[in-house]
């Protein structure tokens, strides 16, 4: 199951699993669209290609709630 990450590593921006607008590579590293398409998609990290998160909603979000670790280094 995914993690679900609440932030974009490269500028902090809050990241909802129930948004869309979330980029993730194979890792599970996490980016907002403005920084993934800066990236030119690709994963600054592992080099890996940065493709759309898919969201979590409903009852699904509440038994299986995102992650709170928050992973924007500032």
């Amino acid at each position: 199951m995914l993690e679900m990450r609440p932030d974009c590593e490269r500028c902090g921006s809050d990241l909802p699993a129930n948004a869309h607008g979330a980029f993730i590579c194979s890792f599970e590293c996490t980016f907002c669209a403005e920084c993934a398409d800066s990236l030119d998609e690709r994963c600054p990290n592992c080099g890996g290609e940065l493709t759309d998160r898919p969201t979590r909603t409903g009852e699904r979000l509440k038994a299986n709630p995102a992650g709170t670790k928050r992973y924007f280094p500032g």
